[in-house]
Order: structure tokens, then sequence, then C-alpha cells
């Protein structure tokens, strides 16, 4: 039987993978799909694309540009989720933290370099007039990671998707100071660049099967609010405001102009120093 591995973060936007995964409609063919958790982020992720310890991996936009411009053989074969990340600024509930400003010279809890936790704190440091070469960072590798860090109750701020936060905002162990949205589609589907060569035909048949899963969410949100909200441990009504929000995609289409803005905002922030064809970064499975 052969294993096609599929890796993400172990929250609600990946919520249609585990459906796929647990259909598993290529058995018949030989061929079983296995979800892989990656609690470390977008950075660990793109590393599995690169020492092929994983075929596909579903990663933030942003991060992959950048490591495809570092070296990264993978290639995107499409969307999964089309809307803007929302990203909560967090601190210690405790730190005595009360606007941004506060932490303009506070350390940045980041899950690795070259996460979207890292990233997206160079563009709230433009936003807010900061210099982001005054940035600091400490890595912490994961969520229970950033938990651990904040049990000081030093000021420092951590940047998350805010509904997998809420919990712990509700619990009162972080603080929720400000909100940062990414200007672009949030998800990118990576295929290796050994499962572009030799399962092409395979990869589009994924692609079929979770655009399809996508588009049922999309027709009937309030069926999967609390499927998802037992599967993640999240309040329902939190679900149901993000999920109104959230927009996966439902087809492979990866318009140029969207990548080619997702480009500029990290070379105007000094997180690139060049720039590569938009086609070197896409992989038409379907042309």
């Amino acid at each position: 039987m052969e294993q096609i591995r599929i890796t993400g973060v172990p929250e609600h936007f990946n919520f249609p993978w585990q459906l796929l995964v647990k259909e598993q409609p290529f058995l018949k063919d030989g061929v079983n799909l296995v979800w892989e958790d990656e609690s470390r982020g977008s950075g660990a992720m793109n590393s599995a694309i690169r020492n092929d310890s994983t075929d596909l991996a579903i990663i933030l936009t942003e991060s992959f540009l950048k490591d495809k411009i570092d070296g990264n053989p993978g290639k995107i074969i499409g969307y999964h989720v089309k809307s803007p990340l929302v990203w909560g600024i967090h601190v210690p509930a405790e730190a005595g933290v009360n606007n941004l400003n506060d932490l303009k010279s506070s350390p940045f809890l980041v899950s690795r370099k070259g996460s979207g936790s890292h990233l997206m704190s160079f563009l709230l440091a433009k936003r807010e007039g900061w210099n982001p070469q005054d940035l600091n960072f400490e890595i912490i590798n994961n969520l229970d990671g950033a938990i651990s860090s904040f049990k000081d109750n030093k000021v420092k701020a951590f940047l998350w998707e805010k509904f997998t936060t809420k919990p712990l905002v509700d619990q009162g162990l972080f603080k929720r100071v400000g909100e940062i949205p990414t200007p672009w589609p949030c998800f990118v589907i990576v295929a290796s660049d050994k499962i572009l060569e030799h399962k092409p035909e395979l990869l589009q048949k994924i692609l079929n099967e979770i655009y399809s899963i996508n588009r049922e969410i999309l027709e009937d949100k309030e069926s999967f609010v609390l499927p998802i909200s037992k599967a993640y441990s999240l309040e329902a009504e939190d679900v149901r405001d993000w999920i109104r929000q959230t927009t996966w995609a439902e087809d492979a289409e990866v318009p140029s102009q969207e990548i080619g803005i997702t480009l500029e905002t990290l070379m105007g922030l000094g997180l690139i120093d060049e720039k590569m064809d938009i086609a070197e970064f896409i992989q038409n499975l379907n042309p």
C-alpha cells in the first residue's frame, strides 16, 4: 500500500483534510492518505518539504514564498484557504500591557525563523511605524512553548491565529491586545518535488477531493460548526464566528497577482532580497 504523507498544523483550518483522510478515497487504487500534525508551524513544514519527510504540506503563503526563494524545491499546487489569517497579538495576562506601543522593544515569541509568527512580526512593526530591524525574537517551537514562556509574566509578544488562542485568552493565560490580518490568502498547498515528478495525476485527484469537501463546507457552514468545535476543543460560538469569515479554495487557481503582492510586501520588509519569476512558485497540474 502506497502512503501519501500530508502535513499541517493541528488547527481548525485543516478540518477538511481530516475528513479527506477519514474517507480514504484512494484505497481501491492502493493509496493510503496519512495525516501528520506539525505543531511547530510553517517553518517546520518547509523543512519537511525540503528533506522529503512529507509529500504535501498546508503552509502559510508568506512563509513558503520566502523559503522557496531560499531554495525550497517544492511548489504550490493550489490554495487551501483564500481568506486572510487573522493573527491575534498576545501578551502574558499579568504583564501589564495595555497597548501595542508597550511592545516596541519587547521580544517576540516565534515558533522558528521563517515561520508565520516570525514574518508577521515584521509586518506588524511596519504597520505600527517601528523599525523592523530592532525586533528581537525568542524561539518557542509551538503554542505550548509560548504558554511556558508567558508564565514569567514579563512583557513579550506572541502572534498566533486568534481563534486557536482564544481558549487561552478566556482562561486568563493570554491577553489579546490587538490583531493583524494577512493582506493575502493565507494557506497554500505545497507539493514536494518528488511527488510532483512521479505522481502528478494522483495530486490532481487529491485536489479534486479536497476542493469538493471545501465546497461542501462553504455551502452549509453551520452544519460543520459543532464537528469542528468538538474536534479542536473550541467554543461553538467561536467556531461560528470564525467559519463565517473563512473562505476555503474551491479550485486550484493561484492568481499571479496575489503571489506578486505577497512578494512585494516581503521585499518591502527586507525579508527577501531577490525576485523570482512567479511561475517558479506554482505548478499547474491541469493546464
